[in-house]
């Protein structure tokens, strides 16, 4: 039985968690689109609360034009960049 080095098993936690926001920021990101949702319910509210501080940084680079919301692709982007060089150190 071989044991993971710690650095291992910390760059492993991170991807594994860099996985499951990227996958509640895009839950995030379609439910927007209804606006029939609302954010004070449970559900949505914790997600809100676990999505929004990460989303309002790039609101704060780049501001809604004419109503459309481009930051959260940039967040989306960085998070998917950072899973990438993640996943390669974890291989090498």
């Amino acid at each position: 039985m071989t044991t993971a080095s710690p650095v291992a098993l910390l760059l492993s936690t991170l991807a594994t968690f860099v996985s499951i926001y990227l996958a509640l920021l895009l839950i995030r990101i379609l439910l927007s689109w209804f606006p029939n949702v609302n954010w004070f319910d449970p559900p949505f509210s914790i997600l809100s609360q676990l999505t929004d501080p990460y989303l309002n940084i790039f609101r704060n680079i780049i501001p809604p034009l004419g109503g459309l919301d481009f930051s959260p692709m940039l967040a989306f982007l960085l998070l998917s960049f950072i899973q990438q060089a993640l996943s390669s150190f974890r291989l090498s």
